[in-house]
C-alpha cells in the first residue's frame, strides 16, 4: 500500500474499510471491463461488503460475479424524465439511501460529474477517483489518483485499485454467466457455434453489413462450426437488415438480434467457439469469457479502448493522416478498409487453433460459475 494511502486512511479514521462502493454506471462494454477493479478490491479486502453502483439496465452483467455483494441500480432514464418535470423526490430518496449505507470507501471509476456527485453524496470519508476527471468531477473526491490518459482505459481504472493497495497484477477480467442462462443455452445450442455481433452504437464503428452477411455465410460452411448466431440489441435490427433477411432462410444461421437479455447474451458468448465483433459490448464480453475472437476496429484506438491484452486479435488499418471521430458516420471509411477475405482467414486460424478452456470458479455459495 502506498504511503499516501496509509496517511489518508489514518487521517480519515478508516484503516480497514468494511463497506466499499464502486461507481461505474455505464456503458455496457465499460461495465464488463471494469470487473478487474472489483476483483482487485475483493483481494485487498476479502471480508468487506462491496457494492457496485451501475445503470439499472446493466445489472445483469455483474450480478453473478463472486466478488460482488450487491448491485446498486441507477435508473438514469426514469430519474432524468422525473427531474425534467421538476419531480426530484425519487432521486433524492435514492441519494439518501446511498448516504444511509455508510460507505467507508468509494471508488469513482467513471470520472464524470454525475458519478463524482454520487460519490460525494455517500459522504464516505475516502472517495477516490481520477485526478484529471472530466467535468470537474475531481472536486467531489478526497483522493485524486494520477492515471495518465495515455494508458488503456482498463489500466487507468486499475490505477484506482492500486491506490488503495489492491493487487492488480495480473488483472482479473473474468465475467460470470448465470447458471439458469447457461443451462438454457446448452439446451438450445449444444452444438459448436460462432457469435457474430455486427452492430455498434455508432455507425462509424460498424463494418459494412453486406460484408458481415457474406462472412456469416462462409462461417456457416466451416467444418469446425455447426451454427452461426447473430446477436445485437433490440433497437439494432435495422442496422443489420440484409444479414437478418438472409438468416431467415439459412438453416445454420440463427437470428438472436434483440431477443436476448444481457444475461442470455453473456451465456451465449461464454460458450462460443469464436466471437466476431465491431467495437461493442459483445467484444468486451468475449474478453471476459476468454473466447477466441476477431475484433474489427476503425476510428477507435486499440491501445486505449480496444479488447484488453488482445491486440493480436484486432484487425485495423490506420493510415498516418487519419483523423476520424468515431461519432461521425464518415469514419466508416476506416472500417471499409477491412476485407472479407482477411476477416475470414483470421476466423479460420482461430477455429483451427487448440480449444480455449472456459474459466470456472466456485462462488461463495458453492455453485460453479462460468
Amino acid at each position: 500500500m502506498s504511503r499516501h494511502r496509509t496517511l489518508r486512511t489514518q487521517q480519515s479514521g478508516v484503516s480497514d474499510p468494511q463497506r466499499i462502493l464502486l461507481i461505474r454506471p455505464s456503458a455496457l462494454g465499460d461495465v464488463c471491463r471494469s470487473v478487474c477493479v472489483l476483483a482487485a478490491i475483493r483481494k485487498r479486502y476479502p471480508n468487506a461488503q462491496i457494492d457496485w453502483l451501475v445503470q439499472n439496465s446493466f445489472t445483469q452483467a455483474i450480478e453473478h460475479h463472486p466478488a460482488l455483494n450487491r448491485a446498486i441500480p441507477f435508473d438514469r432514464k426514469t430519474f432524468g424524465t422525473q427531474c425534467k418535470k421538476f419531480r426530484f423526490g425519487p432521486v433524492l430518496k435514492w441519494l439518501k439511501a446511498l448516504k444511509k449505507s455508510k460507505y467507508d470507501l468509494v471508488i469513482d471509476a467513471q470520472g464524470l460529474a454525475r458519478s463524482g456527485f454520487f460519490a460525494w453524496s455517500t459522504r464516505a470519508p475516502i472517495r477516490a477517483g481520477y485526478r484529471d476527471a472530466q467535468e470537474l468531477a475531481w472536486l467531489f473526491l478526497t483522493d485524486r489518483v494520477e492515471a495518465p490518459r495515455e494508458l488503456h482505459t482498463v489500466d487507468r481504472m486499475l490505477k484506482l485499485a492500486d491506490s488503495i493497495g489492491a493487487p492488480i497484477d495480473p488483472p482479473d477480467m473474468r465475467l460470470y454467466a448465470g447458471q439458469d442462462e447457461l443451462s438454457q443455452v446448452i439446451m438450445e445450442y449444444p452444438d459448436r457455434y460462432a457469435v457474430v455481433a455486427p452492430t455498434s452504437r455508432w455507425a462509424g464503428k460498424c463494418w459494412p453489413i453486406e460484408r458481415f452477411t457474406e462472412l456469416a455465410q462462409r462461417l456457416a460452411q466451416h467444418q469446425s462450426l455447426d451454427r452461426v448466431i447473430i446477436v445485437g440489441g433490440p433497437g439494432e435490427r435495422l442496422q443489420c437488415a440484409p444479414l437478418l433477411e438472409m438468416a431467415e432462410d439459412h438453416p445454420k444461421i440463427t437470428d438472436r438480434v434483440g431477443s436476448t437479455s444481457i444475461a442470455q447474451l453473456m451465456a451465449i458468448i461464454s460458450r462460443a467457439k469464436l466471437v466476431v465483433a465491431n467495437d461493442s459490448a459483445a467484444l468486451h464480453m468475449g474478453v471476459g469469457f476468454n473466447r477466441p475472437m476477431v475484433a474489427l476496429l476503425g476510428p477507435t484506438e486499440p491501445s486505449l479502448v480496444g479488447p484488453y491484452k488482445r491486440d493480436a486479435d484486432v484487425i485495423r488499418h490506420a493510415q498516418p493522416d487519419d483523423d476520424f471521430d468515431f461519432k461521425k458516420p464518415e469514419s466508416v471509411e476506416m472500417m471499409e478498409r477491412i476485407t472479407i477475405d482477411e476477416v475470414y482467414e483470421a476466423c479460420d486460424a482461430r477455429l483451427q487453433a487448440p480449444t480455449v478452456t472456459i474459466h470456472k470458479k466456485n462462488r461463495p455459495d458453492g455453485r460453479l460459475s462460468v
